[in-house]
């Protein structure tokens, strides 16, 4: 785990919200470790925790309602700070004897919020009309921000001991305290970059309120990670499929710095890569580069096209790539034989989708959770980064010295390429996404892009049409170029990238990739469609 017990930690209590893990890492950015928990997780299994502070997330329903979550009053009196958002807002209000209630009309989207800056949940929130000087000092004022709002229930009585210190225009409780208990309750997510100075809010309510230090910081938690898998390990063998992935790239790096040739890592190479990534995940790991372990690279690309030959349903592609990965994976294994330990690159998001920490739902089948690989001869899995949200992750790969093209790759799914081409998976079809994803990503790069889309790629369609390219007609391939701005990946909206650079990448995808002679730009948000293009 990379907190102890001396040190400071905030919890999350996840009512279903759709930004639980969001508000565990706003929570993180104020340098406080910070864990996701259900709603159903005992009372004094909370209270044994020793938290400086408790958060309560949003949810989509009505607390009122027989069924739905709740909380133990226990909660509200364990003699620490709770702070409720939106949902967790409302059960505060009614757990404690105030009344919530259907509003007549919904606020959802950006709202204009009036807060009282005496308060010590908005000490230094500026009017957004112009910098409040009472404001920065804490001086008491009532001061106007914006807020992203999504609720249908309001609170129509305060309970006990509450007041309010926050209002919309529709809204006469957009946030309350109770100061002698430490009990702070707001009606809109502060969590989101929508919410102005939401940041702000947490980083009073973590640091000023709950009294948490700050001191948790990537370069500390490397360190003890890397101290804590080399007393573990001893002197064991460890064994770590190597996908190229950020998580695997990072935990192969960390446990090279743990462990060193104890370390064995088999790249399984299924020829569904990027262009040229391959060679660059050797590069970093293999004989020439910089971490000194035991490096295997299995060039798989026949077998896998041999298997994909004449398939086009997306599942059945994803699961015969995970089937095909076993097998290559289990010949190496036998092999090298018995390892005491199996390395995975699990990161939080991947333990609270599973079922293991919050509410949160499902997650798709190619995912590396829960199919634990029994053909492989260990005794123990170690998974150093599953506390670790993927920009830590990112974080912890530039401590332990990894390039920055492989600390900032793009998110990249399990079965690679195969699902972002649409229909069969064919050696020339891979050819045409790796060449034009290529393209696509170097022309982001120059115009100085690369860090606005939280992703983007390029897919190719299985729709050929009529094109005219030079005197001659062409019968080719369509490509669609996607680029997602997301905060959490749970809902996506297309990102607004100048026309200027699409127009150039279209021209120089149809110039320079053979088979190709239409280019579009997909504007779908999720939902109603996901991310990728499968």
């Amino acid at each position: 785990m990379p907190v102890t017990q001396s040190e400071e930690k905030v919890i999350v209590i996840d009512f279903g919200g759709q930004y639980n893990q969001l508000v565990a890492r706003r929570v993180r950015e104020c340098n406080v470790y910070c864990e996701i928990y259900s709603y159903k997780t005992p009372i004094e299994q909370i209270r044994a925790m020793g938290a400086k502070g408790i958060i309560l997330t949003g949810g989509p329903n009505s607390c009122y309602e027989e069924g739905a979550p709740s909380a133990s009053p226990e909660l509200f009196n364990l003699g620490v700070p709770v702070l409720g958002l939106c949902y967790g807002a409302q059960l505060m209000a009614h757990v404690l004897g105030g009344k919530v209630e259907r509003a007549s009309a919904r606020e959802y989207g950006k709202t204009e919020v009036f807060v009282d800056t005496s308060s010590p949940l908005f000490t230094g929130i500026t009017d957004r009309r112009g910098t409040d000087p009472t404001a920065e000092s804490g001086g008491g004022h009532e001061v106007s921000t914006i807020c992203w709002m999504s609720h249908f229930d309001y609170i129509s009585k305060l309970a006990p001991g509450f007041e309010a210190v926050a209002h919309t225009d529709n809204c006469p409780v957009a946030a309350a305290q109770d100061l002698s208990r430490d009990l702070y309750a707001i009606q809109f997510h502060p969590e989101v970059l929508h919410t102005m100075e939401g940041s702000r809010m947490l980083h009073n309510f973590v640091r000023n309120i709950c009294g948490c230090a700050g001191t948790w910081r990537m370069d500390s938690f490397v360190e003890k990670t890397i101290e804590e898998v080399r007393a573990k390990v001893g002197s064991g063998k460890v064994l770590l499929a190597l996908s190229g992935g950020v998580d695997s790239s990072v935990l192969a790096a960390l446990l090279a710095k743990a462990v060193g040739k104890q370390l064995t890592c088999v790249f399984v190479d299924h020829g569904l890569m990027r262009k040229n990534e391959g060679d660059e995940v050797e590069a970093v790991f293999g004989e020439k580069g910089s971490f000194d372990v035991n490096f295997i690279r299995v060039n798989a690309g026949e077998r896998y096209f041999a298997r994909l030959a004449g398939v086009e349903e997306p599942e059945r592609k994803r699961k015969i790539i995970g089937e095909e990965f076993i097998r290559v994976f289990e010949e190496e294994a036998r092999k090298i034989g018995a390892v005491d330990f199996l390395a995975q690159g699990t990161i939080y998001p991947d333990v609270v989708e599973s079922g293991l920490g919050g509410e949160s739902a499902v997650i798709k089948s190619h995912h590396n959770v829960g199919g634990l690989p029994d053909y492989v001869d260990f005794k123990e899995i170690i998974e150093p980064l599953k506390y670790l949200f993927k920009d830590e992750v990112r974080k912890a790969g530039l401590e332990l010295g990894l390039p920055d093209y492989l600390v900032y790759r793009q998110p990249f799914p399990g079965p690679g390429l195969g699902i972002r081409v649409i229909g069969e998976v064919t050696p020339d079809r891979v050819r045409i996404v790796q060449d034009a994803d290529y393209i696509y990503r170097e022309e982001i790069a120059k115009a100085g892009l690369e860090k606005l889309p939280d992703q983007y790629f390029v897919a190719l369609t299985n729709t050929r049409s009529v094109g005219v390219m030079g005197d001659e007609r062409t019968y080719d391939y369509a490509v669609v170029l996607r680029a997602v701005d997301t905060v959490d990946f749970m809902t996506a909206e297309a990102s607004n990238l100048p026309y200027e650079v699409l127009q150039k990448v279209m021209s120089r995808i149809i110039n320079e990739v053979r088979g190709v002679n239409r280019v579009f730009y997909d504007l779908t948000s999720k939902p109603p469609g996901t991310v990728e293009m499968e």
